[in-house]
């Protein structure tokens, strides 16, 4: 169980957010949404152990992840954040076997079943074909799947996930939201933000909605992602559509 409790954030004396409460269960699925600046980013990192927390507690487990050193997270949280620009020529390959690291040593040979679980991982996300290419050298929505290849080759329990498809055609976006359901059947938690609530709707079990710092709403999707919320979420007007058997939110 990933959890927080009376959670504040920020960077040294700066505050971002504060009063954070959250659990996150294994085969779960938690969606994260926000206006940007609201603080959805620090607070996924203070979850992850990359910031400290300014007050409350981030525990796994019943353990506060203070005490975990960053191997013994890496282990147990694997996070895929936006999608930037490459800088070094890695292979795609290269940069998914980054995740096993987590599993042996930085600088410790690949072994057999290194290679052979970042195989799977690339081949889940659909991306075989790329895997000898430069980084450099490919879409930055093909960079966000061996991003999030990466995340499974390093088989933690927790994969948090900033965003994951932002810079993804409609087709991938499906394919990447029905990858994080799996993961959840398959035992792992999953956290996730996202700007669609039609996202979270129907592929989260669960939402967190923040909006300058605090939380503005929290529960099962059903009864978190209504119109009037998400309107006082996001200061804006919405339209709520309905059709056979089906139903989305979409800008007023």
């Amino acid at each position: 169980m990933l959890q927080a409790q009376g959670l504040s954030i920020g960077y040294g004396p700066r505050l971002i957010g504060q009063g954070f409460e959250l659990s996150l269960a294994p085969g779960r699925v938690l969606a994260l949404l926000g206006p940007n600046g609201g603080g959805k980013t620090t607070l996924l990192k203070t979850l992850l152990g990359l910031l400290p927390p300014l007050a409350g507690a981030v525990t796994l487990d019943g353990q506060p992840l203070t005490k975990l050193d960053p191997r013994q997270r890496a282990r147990r949280l694997a996070y895929v954040p936006q999608s930037t620009a490459a800088v070094f020529a890695y292979t795609v390959a290269d940069l998914v076997l980054m995740g096993r690291s987590a599993q042996g040593g930085l600088l410790s040979r690949p072994s057999a079943q290194d290679h052979a679980v970042v195989a799977a991982a690339i081949e889940r996300m659909g991306i075989s074909h790329l895997a000898h290419r430069p980084a450099t050298m490919v879409s930055g929505g093909e960079r966000q799947l061996a991003l999030i290849a990466r995340a499974l080759a390093q088989q933690a329990g927790f994969v948090v996930l900033d965003e994951p498809t932002a810079s993804l055609d409609f087709g991938n976006q499906g394919k990447v939201l029905r990858e994080l359901r799996r993961l959840a059947e398959q035992g792992l938690g999953v956290l996730f933000t996202t700007h669609d609530p039609n996202h979270a709707r129907r592929h989260a079990d669960t939402a967190l909605l923040i909006r300058d710092g605090r939380t503005l709403a929290s529960g099962p999707v059903q009864q978190v992602l209504q119109r009037q919320t998400l309107q006082q979420l996001y200061q804006a007007p919405l339209d709520h559509v309905q059709a056979d058997g089906h139903e989305a939110f979409l800008p007023a």
